[in-house]
């Protein structure tokens, strides 16, 4: 296999590398490999994947390392390979084509294009025999190729007709700026409704299995809760996450966590570790230990945290992407357990923390076993006539054994391209966990690793998308610029450091500037001067990250009371009304953009905090959860903010609040600020 090597060869992405001894004749996606399908006429083959995609590599040994199948695949095609979060802007539109032409999507994602690049077929894994009804790769090759060469016409009309319809589908749900959706009592109400509808009240989670973290569900459950004190929303966020941290899906001896379930309860994960997931999680176990102060959580929060800085973090305090689902080419085979393994190494305490751990001779997945926790500690420890501290005790010293044992083992592989978007979740996460827990470390690794964005990924006035081995490239896409908006103001609120607020409104007066789709309000994925794609959709559901819109909406409504810009407020508005209506209805898909609602309906605390002991009583009111709050801190008097204007008194300390437009009298203690938020909002 190696006396091969292609063009992706000088990629930087570790998935484009993984192809580049293939013996087809991949291209990355640019004008070289576009140019030669329009010279050559030829079909474009574009297969898009992620290093961490198990099925990817399936594919990849099954198909693309074979020579015949590769003669086959160079001749009659040009071929191109897509790192999917690279170029998500890429995966999407593609994604939509496949998911129409076929009714279902995921990766390895295979389409074929025109030379001119619209999609005239595709689908997913296709084996390397036909099974099921499924055909095979050389099949499909065969067929696409004698269809382009008999029947071009109908290709091209199919991939006109294809390209149209995505175009038309891109405003699915989207009403137009003319109807207005004025949010209710009654419909914040709904959406809890219709949340519930797929709520999994044994196991916790939304949906059935495959099931995935849900972050944005729980976080709207915790809101409704915190304004309404409606317990079944409260118990069913707090179910989720015991659930998962008490799962297979939670690493119980390194800490973060997978991608998702395969079942329903939370045991057996698709191994992969995602950045994304990992910085989502942390934000909401965050708000739940503000909620409860719960210590699971705070472990949870921890936990995780050492595993991102462990094993995915640089030495600049840049992250990673993600680490596979694979190693020795067999999944999860890093992360599991046969009983005689840790009997060896345990001895006397061996019974117990299997006891605890459900780790048995059969095991529990393939003959082996995945540590989970059926029992909380607590349950265990009465039944087992144990006192919890000396379980607690006994368990940490099996599992530091356990895990530094496992250190030895040959290691999954580690994506380490760093992306900038999932970057800053992991820096807002960063934040929220110093807010929630004090832990001085956390505010000194969200300022590392935000001087490291902006320092590698700044292109101008604008951002730049990926980051390896010294060099930033592709431009950076509106997901990219809203969650590095919304770590910078977070990162202002726990530093009290106004300056993070200057790079906010600038950055986003360059995505309203190069973004903005000022008939709708919503922002386009891409920059107005991308020129390599067919369409320039507008991303509007939250998948497994944040709609890029919805995170916008956030930031443009904090900062336009911030900077008191009407304009802004305005483009919120026109972004609701033309949203409200969908997330009423699906509030699944729309999660953060249900936050983001129900935030705004019970209105903004708009919180200042001036004099010398700012920084004492901003921690101490940070440590509450109150997630409609714009927060503003100075020990130093400040007129060039509105919400500091004209606030210092001298040898004083003053907590101002406002809310829908009227300033209450000045607090000088947090408790009573919290009384007075307490008591303020409809409803």
């Amino acid at each position: 296999m190696d006396n091969h090597t292609n063009h992706l060869i000088h990629e930087t992405s570790p998935y484009l590398l993984q192809h580049a001894y293939n013996p087809v004749d991949w291209y990355p996606w640019g004008e070289t490999a576009l140019q030669k399908a329009l010279q050559e006429d030829k079909p474009i083959l574009v297969s898009i994947g992620y290093s961490a995609c198990h099925w990817c590599h399936v594919m990849e040994k099954e198909s693309f390392e074979d020579e015949e199948i590769a003669a086959f695949m160079n001749e009659h095609f040009v071929n191109i390979k897509i790192d999917r979060e690279e170029r998500p802007d890429l995966d999407h539109i593609y994604m939509n084509a496949v998911q129409t032409m076929t009714g279902s999507g995921g990766w390895p994602l295979n389409v074929f294009l025109t030379p001119d690049k619209k999609p005239f077929y595709g689908g997913t894994y296709f084996p390397p025999s036909p099974v099921s009804g499924r055909p095979s790769w050389e099949q499909v090759l065969v067929g696409v190729m004698k269809a382009f060469k008999d029947k071009r016409a109908d290709i091209y009309n199919q991939a006109d007709n294809l390209t149209q319809h995505l175009l038309k589908s891109n405003s699915f749900g989207i009403n137009q700026p003319s109807q207005k959706n004025e949010i209710t009592q009654p419909a914040i109400d709904t959406m809890l409704e219709n949340l519930m509808q797929h709520a999994d009240r044994e196991w916790g989670g939304f949906g059935r299995a495959p099931k995935f973290p849900q972050t944005f569900s729980i976080a709207f459950c915790l809101r409704y809760y915190h304004y309404y004190k409606n317990e079944e929303a409260l118990a069913q966020a707090l179910l989720s996450l015991d659930k998962m941290i008490y799962g297979g899906i939670y690493d119980q001896l390194g800490g973060g966590f997978a991608r998702y379930s395969t079942d329903t309860e939370w045991l057996v994960p698709h191994f992969e570790k995602m950045l994304y997931d990992n910085a989502l999680l942390i934000a909401v176990l965050c708000d739940a230990y503000q909620l409860t102060k719960k210590n699971l959580y705070k472990e949870a929060i921890e936990q995780t945290i050492e595993f991102v800085r462990r094993e995915l973090m640089n030495e600049a305090c840049g992250f990673f992407s993600a680490l596979d689902a694979d190693s020795e080419g067999k999944e999860g085979k890093f992360y599991v357990w046969s009983k005689r393994e840790i009997d060896n190494l345990l001895g006397a305490d061996a019974p117990l923390f299997c006891a605890y751990y459900s780790i048995t001779d059969n095991g529990n997945w393939e003959g082996k076993n995945i540590l989970n926790v059926p029992k909380p500690p607590e349950a265990f420890a009465a039944e087992a006539g144990i006192n919890q501290a000396e379980l607690s005790n006994i368990l940490s010293r099996c599992c530091s054994m356990l895990l530094q044992e496992r250190n030895k083992r040959i290691r999954p592989g580690l994506d380490d391209k760093i992306l900038l978007g999932w970057n800053a979740l992991m820096s807002t996460a960063l934040s929220k966990a110093y807010a929630a827990t004090g832990n001085v470390q956390y505010k000194e690794l969200a300022i590392c690793n935000m001087r490291f964005l902006l320092q590698k990924f700044s292109d101008g006035e604008g951002l730049n998308h990926s980051y390896k081995k010294g060099k930033s490239a592709i431009p950076a896409f509106i997901d990219d610029y809203a969650y590095t908006i919304q770590a910078l103001i977070y990162l202002q609120e726990i530093t009290g450091d106004q300056g993070y607020l200057e790079k906010a409104n600038n950055l986003t007066s360059y995505v309203v500037n190069n973004f903005l789709d000022e008939a709708s309000g919503l922002f386009f994925y891409t920059h107005c001067n991308q020129q390599d794609v067919i369409i320039r959709i507008k991303e509007i559901y939250d998948g497994a990250t944040p709609s890029g819109n919805a995170i916008m909406a956030w930031t443009l409504q904090y900062l336009s009371l911030v900077f008191d810009k009407s304009q802004w407020r305005q483009i919120v508005e026109k972004i609701l009304d033309a949203m409200a209506g969908i997330v009423v209805k699906y509030p699944v898909s729309f999660g953060v953009w249900a936050n983001n609602i129900i935030d705004l309906y019970k209105g903004i605390n708009e919180v200042a905090i001036i004099g010398d002991n700012a920084e004492m009583l901003k921690d101490c009111f940070l440590c509450f959860y109150v997630p409609n709050k714009v927060l503003q801190s100075s020990l130093t008097d400040k007129d060039d903010f509105p919400l500091l204007y004209k606030r210092w008194v001298n040898k004083k300390t003053y907590i101002y609040l406002c809310r829908n437009y009227n300033c209450l009298k000045p607090l000088e203690n947090v408790n009573a600020l919290i009384e007075m938020i307490g008591l303020g909002g409809k409803g």
